[in-house]
């Protein structure tokens, strides 16, 4: 008995799937033909019919406003390029460049980078496989120079991105300095700026040419050691005396009979008052560490901008560390004042603080208003706050970013024959160094 079977019905189930592949192989064969047959009546239709177009209509034709936008595009990443080569070239002669205001500030104030910055936290927040985590930190670690071999935990048992950027470090990595006359580093990072506060205003340089106060940065109501320029150096003195023989409630005490808004103008810094500002880059370890033994009393938000904090932008934004949206902790330690500023940046909105975990940074706001009050949180209890140790974690950003130190620290009496006091407080670093959390910023001698 002889079977017949039909050619066009499949029986086995692999045919099948040869005749959909097959199928679908001459569809998106067609479709090519179709597409190279335009793109030849293009080219013969631009080349008024020659052999030669006729033979060239094969390639795709880009519009010209794409080439122009790529010829642009291209022309700026040129220009930045030459300008990074100067500015290297600039830096190795020791020769400091000012400050350039750039349209590009300007275009930043058009994107929403705030939300951007929020965007990126969630997508930073995102478990990701076990599997994949290994090769994900690694591929970062490569890219921003971050050492892995100092995580505390293995890679796999970070579940996020977000995890990974503020890790903790294995223990004795970072060991803090044990003299009890130095002011150790709060972060890894570079030395940007660092001196003494003097003069009318109490501006710290941003870059050559341009710089802001420290009372803009701290806020109108810090309790920052300012006096009046016409008066005598014997108040300077008394308010130190009194800072340092009063106790803990005292201190507070203290700083609510400071004035709450100063004229910026017609004051000036006591003295013995110090800055450090350190630039933490995203492959830097992210964790901000006590710099003494010192009570927070208050911690002040600003919600603010998160403009990019990098060399760049520092030379072309003006009042940059102002604007940006920020976290001001301040207290008191046994010379004086101590405040650290804790500066956001483009995809750094959050800012996570130790000892207020419920505390959040970059929450979506209806409208962005520069002259709006910062919040303002008192610790408990009044007088004493939150008691850190040298060392003790305070806060982390999620990535790199910038710190700065405001600080008093100890001053010799005048000398009889000499107007100024010289201070016993000595910095031990230079602008561009790199230093590590726990390592001295600088010292001073008991007399």
């Amino acid at each position: 008995m002889k079977f017949r079977f039909s050619h066009k019905v499949p029986i086995f189930p692999h045919n099948l799937r040869f005749n959909q592949h097959h199928c679908q192989r001459q569809f998106f064969t067609s479709f090519l033909k179709k597409v190279q047959k335009v793109s030849q009546a293009r080219a013969s239709f631009n080349g008024n019919g020659s052999s030669s177009s006729q033979g060239q209509g094969s390639t795709f034709l880009l519009p010209g406003a794409t080439v122009a936008t790529l010829l642009m595009l291209g022309a700026l990443h040129a220009r930045r390029l030459y300008d990074d080569k100067k500015t290297e070239e600039a830096q190795e002669k020791g020769i400091e460049l000012e400050f350039q205001p750039d349209v590009k500030a300007t275009f930043l104030r058009m994107i929403p980078l705030r939300s951007i910055s929020r965007f990126w936290g969630s997508l930073t927040g995102i478990e990701l496989p076990i599997w994949l985590r290994p090769y994900v930190y690694r591929a970062w670690a490569r890219a921003f120079h971050s050492n892995l071999e100092e995580a505390a935990l293995p890679l796999d048992n970070y579940a996020s991105l977000k995890e990974f950027f503020v890790r903790a470090l294995k223990e004795g990595t970072r060991p803090i300095d044990p003299d009890p006359c130095c002011l150790v580093s709060p972060v890894d990072g570079t030395i940007l700026r660092f001196g003494e506060l003097k003069g009318s205003g109490a501006m710290i340089e941003q870059v050559k040419g341009l710089s802001y106060s420290v009372s803009s940065l701290l806020g109108a109501s810090s309790f920052l050691p300012m006096i009046a320029d016409g008066d005598v150096q014997e108040k300077s003195s008394e308010q130190q005396s009194n800072l340092r023989e009063n106790s803990k409630k005292s201190w507070w005490r203290f700083s609510l009979a400071s004035p709450k808004v100063r004229d910026t103008v017609s004051a000036r810094p006591t003295k013995g008052l110090y800055y450090c500002v350190i630039y933490l880059r995203p492959g830097d370890y992210h964790r901000i560490h006590s710099p003494v033994e010192w009570n927070v009393l208050v911690r002040r938000h600003f919600a603010g901008h998160l403009f990019p904090l990098n060399e760049r932008a520092t030379r072309t934004i003006r009042n940059l560390y102002v604007e940006n949206e920020r976290v001001v902790l301040e207290g008191l330690w046994e010379e004086g004042f101590m405040a650290i500023a804790a500066i956001g940046a483009t995809n750094i909105g959050s800012i996570k603080l130790f000892i207020e975990p419920e505390f959040r940074t970059n929450l979506p706001r209806k409208k962005l208003v520069n002259s709006e009050p910062p919040e303002e949180q008192v610790y408990e209890p009044e007088g004493i706050g939150k008691i850190l140790k040298k060392g003790d974690e305070v806060a982390a950003f999620n990535m790199g970013s910038t710190v700065v130190l405001v600080f008093q620290a100890p001053t010799l009496k005048p000398l009889k024959d000499r107007d100024d006091s010289s201070s016993e407080f000595r910095f031990n670093i230079r602008r561009g160094d790199r230093v590590r959390v726990g390592e001295a910023l600088g010292r001073w001698h008991n007399l």
